[in-house]
């Protein structure tokens, strides 16, 4: 990346999602058949106790803050904990995501006024629905005393937070940042206001890049990654599982949801991914696109994705077959999801898709062998935000 002379290393990694609850079982899952829920799908009988000290404590934290404080449980397990990564809690970041944040407390909170009047409204719900709430849990669970924002760009925030967190190390800022998204926004009202828009699946099933793709089923989640200073983390002896090596970010200007047309921003967000990392589009070996199963947007990122690879460009995957649209936790998901295909050597399947007439190559039906190399992630959001970023194999 560029700035100062420090590398970036990944060396925790946890995820919450409704093909699986932890890293194996999300892996297992990607592999798995596609869902064909309906308007949504969502992680079935979500038991957050696990991850709280009390039954009290987890139900003063919405959905979407459980989904970040158990991910980041995991990852940091990984990573050997607080005290294994042993940096200063001063230059230890929480940089994390969310498109909508806690929704599904606003909304249960509302009907409670309607039916029982204001005082029956919950003192809770300001630190319940509150965007910030999944980095602040985790920032104050950990002890984490260095920047603590909270990313909501919509569709792209997960992205951009990785992004923006691996920033923050490279320019000296931090010596390590945790970092990813979560979000449960699959309610009655979100579900209607989507369909109502056109923008879920009429059919009920995700498609990504296919003939048929009819728009996207809404999904939930968390992802979370710990980022080290690449020398810090091996003089400690951690496992490095990956490298963030380039990100960009950049807006269309165009349409509050609709993408600039022929992906035009999007192409320029990529091109700029590649000039931070300093590689020339050859050297890229797999896109985890963005991928939602909507016509336009994945048109428009088909045709980005050969204006900048060309005609033979890399393979080209969507885990949002598996794990539907998870909107502000998307790009952790997929960052999650790019990381353990490096691990495994395999590229997951775009679920569902059977038939491509985008002119890019759509990893499709089985999962396919793949040598590990640097590997693009790209989420898009509505507002016209663009982001993308490149993780390379470890060393």
């Amino acid at each position: 990346m560029e700035g100062r002379d420090r590398r970036v290393a990944v060396t925790g990694i946890g995820v919450v999602a409704p093909c699986g609850i932890g890293v194996d079982d999300f892996w297992n899952g990607l592999l798995g058949p596609g869902i064909r829920a309906g308007r949504s799908v969502t992680i079935a009988d979500w038991d957050p106790a696990p991850w709280y000290a009390s039954a009290k404590e987890a139900r003063r934290a919405d959905r979407f803050e459980q989904f970040a404080t158990a991910a980041a449980s995991e990852a940091f397990e990984s990573a050997g904990g607080v005290e294994g990564i042993g940096v200063d809690p001063a230059r230890f970041g929480t940089i994390f995501a969310t498109g909508v944040g806690g929704l599904g407390s606003l909304e249960e909170q509302i009907q409670v006024r309607l039916e029982r009047g204001e005082r029956r409204v919950s003192p809770f719900l300001v630190p319940m629905m509150m965007p910030n709430a999944g980095g602040a849990a985790i920032s104050m669970r950990y002890g984490l005393q260095g920047p603590n924002e909270t990313v909501c760009t919509a569709c792209a925030a997960g992205t951009h937070a990785i992004g923006n967190a691996a920033r923050a190390i490279v320019w000296g800022r931090c010596d390590a940042v945790v970092t990813g998204g979560s979000e449960a926004a699959a309610t009655a009202t979100s579900i209607a206001a989507f369909s109502n828009m056109t923008a879920i699946s009429s059919s009920g099933t995700s498609r990504p890049f296919d003939v048929g793709r009819d728009g996207f089923v809404m999904g939930e989640g968390g992802a979370v990654l710990i980022l080290e200073e690449w020398e810090h983390a091996n003089a400690r002896g951690a496992t490095i599982l990956a490298e963030v090596v380039g990100a960009a970010s950049n807006a269309d200007a165009h349409h509050i949801t609709a993408p600039s047309p022929g992906g035009a921003g999007v192409t320029v967000c990529m091109r700029l991914a590649l000039d931070d990392a300093g590689l020339a589009p050859d050297d890229i070996s797999q896109i985890n696109a963005h991928g939602t199963s909507t016509p336009l947007n994945d048109a428009a990122e088909a045709e980005a994705v050969r204006k900048v690879f060309g005609e033979d460009g890399p393979p080209v995957t969507s885990i949002k077959g598996v794990t539907g649209h998870a909107l502000g936790a998307a790009g952790a998901l997929e960052a999650a999801a790019v990381i353990l295909s490096m691990r495994h050597r395999l590229i997951p399947p775009t679920a569902n898709t059977t038939d491509v007439d985008l002119g890019i190559d759509v990893v499709a039906g089985e999962p396919r062998e793949w040598e590990p190399g640097p590997t693009m992630s790209n989420n898009f959001g509505f507002g016209g935000h663009n982001g993308s970023i490149i993780l390379s194999p470890a060393g």
